[in-house]
């Protein structure tokens, strides 16, 4: 048995491997900042770490639907990454005979961002791969905006040396 979170975009039911969930959370205060790559939404504070926001609705390509959004929280390399959800259904086990591979083409997604299709009685839960959510050079950007966003926040809680 492999426990997943189940979310909602759109219309489709997703889940994401719950050994890379952190926690999930309610929508925070997003800070937009000039100069993010497109693919992030922003930054949150999250008990004092800055935390990188993907939209997957905007990854996906569909428009928000939900009004319980939430934030899944990841572990993605080294870093934490906030996922943005329209609606958290629950956590879920899946035993292997309940997954199959995905098919070739799936309803506009690139079959890339999904490692299988879990099936619940009438249900069907696309799960999603999330190391290939981004491209290597999006990856990239999100390490330097990490590294970036990380130092210019550290450097405003040291004491002022000048004096």
């Amino acid at each position: 048995m492999e426990k997943f979170a189940v979310f909602k975009i759109s219309d489709e039911v997703f889940g994401i491997t719950i050994s890379r969930v952190v926690e999930i959370i309610k929508v925070q205060k997003v800070f937009t900042i000039p100069g993010l790559p497109g693919f992030l939404s922003g930054v949150m504070n999250v008990r004092g770490a800055v935390i990188p926001l993907i939209d997957l609705r905007k990854r996906f390509g569909t428009e928000p639907a939900g009004k319980k959004e939430r934030i899944i929280l990841v572990r993605y390399d080294q870093e934490k990454v906030g996922f943005l959800v329209d609606e958290i259904r629950e956590i879920l086990s899946l035993a292997p005979e309940e997954m199959t591979r995905p098919p070739a083409l799936f309803r506009g997604f690139k079959t890339e961002y999904i490692t299988g299709l879990g099936r619940k009685g009438d249900s069907i839960i696309i799960l999603l791969n999330i190391d290939n959510l981004l491209t290597s050079e999006e990856k990239i950007m999100l390490k330097e905006s990490i590294e970036i966003l990380g130092e210019g926040l550290a450097g405003t809680d040291k004491p002022d040396e000048r004096q």
